[in-house]
């Protein structure tokens, strides 16, 4: 993807373009691109908060789960508590 590209995917979701915010987590998640997907989260879309906890939690990444767990995310808690329990 270039950059010119991937600049227009955000414009367009910044401007509520849910179809634009749909092909940026998917292109995140690809790449394992945690702070993109958390800069999504953090506007308020789930899908991206779905996604963030599934890639948190394939990559182990207990601090990113607590964080999520810590906010009310409860698939990130259950995640967390799968982790600590082992």
């Amino acid at each position: 993807m270039t950059a010119p590209h991937y600049a227009g995917l955000r414009e367009r979701a910044a401007k509520g373009d849910r179809d634009a915010v749909d092909e940026l987590v998917e292109l995140a998640g690809e790449r394992g691109d945690l702070a993109e997907l958390r800069r999504l989260a953090d506007l308020g879309w789930t899908t991206a908060t779905d996604q963030l906890v599934e890639l948190a939690g394939e990559l182990g990444d207990v601090a990113e789960l607590r964080r999520l767990a810590e906010e009310g995310n409860r698939d990130a808690a259950d995640l967390l508590r799968e982790y600590t329990a082992d």
